[in-house]
């Protein structure tokens, strides 16, 4: 059956990255998980397959999709049960490549756009402080002008893909007197460059496979022309950035659910306790269909929202709405999973262990379901009491 979002294209496409992520991924995401980052030869194998350029316009040398396609990419590297992965993934191709892709001027695509294109060159995005991370506002690292150069100062933390990037997108406050939204600026910062490091690597609970980074500026000197977009609006870029992020971050989210459900379908209809399978239970079996339910509905929000983004509809409170009803409810869909798994969902050979590790941020990174929560209510809450 047609389905009245998605088109033959994006079926051809979720078809090819299905294929890959069960060669290529779920045979080995084990072992990244121990190394803690997703091999180089994996990301530029994606590359070559055109996974990294579906955003990009055919003229730069992409496919000139929009965000169905990113939707498509992410629901199919979150069915990978690898969330470290797929983060790993969608950081590069709809967080940070696409400040370069939609502010980039000439010079700057074709300097670094082929490498993000092909997986060579891989991009994080660095908005993040440890006293800033929804009130991207706040943001205190400073850039100062010194002849054609910016010296760059401040600290930047938890940043995805922060280690082994080559390429960085970094938030830097350019004006002090102005407000906090009025004084960001967004600057590109490659590997190697003088006074940037990594700070450490960051340990943590799930997205095992992503390599997460502490940044820090000293005294780095970054070039005037490495600018992108313009001086003192790289909040505004920052938050336009935002609806991609969290729609994505939405639709990984309920296709790790919906994996998550299966496997335990699978796991109760095999495992028997007092003599039948737990799929007898009328508990287990009604709690997994409303969760189905549950998520199904979430992810036709996702894929509505997908294509309000596909023609232009200012569609901020329905990504809103995406990232903090499916940030909570991967959550609440791991939970049961792992309770119906009993004892081998507390162990860490099982894939649910692992999903539910890595389900926990996905109700803070990228705005925090409370930030969420806010930007509806913001939108919808007067309209609401009017009517």
């Amino acid at each position: 059956m047609t389905h009245p979002i998605f088109t033959e294209e994006h079926d051809l496409i979720r078809a090819q990255l299905r294929r890959f992520v069960e060669e290529k991924v779920k045979p080995d995401g084990p072992k990244w998980e121990e190394a803690g980052f997703v091999p180089r030869e994996v990301l530029r194998e994606m590359g070559a397959l055109g996974f990294f350029s579906l955003r990009v316009p055919e003229a730069l040398g992409g496919a000139g999709l929009d965000a169905r396609a990113s939707v498509v990419l992410a629901e199919e590297v979150g069915r990978s049960t690898h969330g470290g992965f797929a983060i790993t993934v969608l950081v590069h191709t709809d967080m940070a490549s696409p400040h370069l892709l939609r502010f980039g001027s000439k010079r700057q695509l074709e300097k670094y756009l082929p490498g993000v294109m092909a997986g060579t060159s891989i991009t994080a995005v660095g908005v993040t402080e440890p006293g800033a991370g929804s009130d991207v506002a706040a943001v205190r690292t400073r850039a100062v002008k010194d002849g054609d150069h910016y010296v760059l100062n401040g600290t930047k933390m938890f940043i995805t893909n922060g280690v082994r990037a080559d390429l960085y997108f970094i938030a830097a406050r350019t004006d002090p007197e102005a407000k906090g939204s009025r004084a960001l600026t967004m600057f590109i910062v490659e590997k190697g460059t003088p006074g940037f490091r990594v700070g450490r690597a960051l340990d943590k609970t799930g997205w095992r496979s992503s390599d997460t980074a502490e940044l820090i500026f000293e005294d780095c000197r970054v070039p005037a022309e490495n600018v992108l977009g313009e001086p003192n609006r790289g909040f505004y870029s920052i938050m336009a950035n935002f609806q991609t992020e969290r729609l994505v971050i939405g639709a990984m989210a309920m296709a790790e659910a919906r994996e998550a459900i299966r496997l335990t379908f699978d796991y109760v209809n095999q495992r028997t306790a007092f003599g039948a399978p737990l799929w007898e239970k009328q508990t287990i079996r009604q709690r997994l269909s409303r969760r189905l339910a549950e998520v199904e509905a979430a992810r036709q929000l996702v894929h509505h929202t997908a294509w309000l983004d596909a023609q232009g509809t200012d569609c901020v409170a329905q990504v809103s709405m995406v990232k903090a009803l499916a940030g909570d409810l991967v959550n609440q869909v791991l939970y049961d999973c792992v309770q119906f798994h009993g004892g081998m969902g507390f162990i860490r050979e099982t894939a649910v262990e692992r999903m539910a590790r890595d389900a926990r941020v996905q109700a803070i990174g990228g705005g925090a379901s409370e930030v969420m929560l806010e930007e509806v209510a913001k939108r919808f809450g007067q309209a609401l009491m009017s009517s």
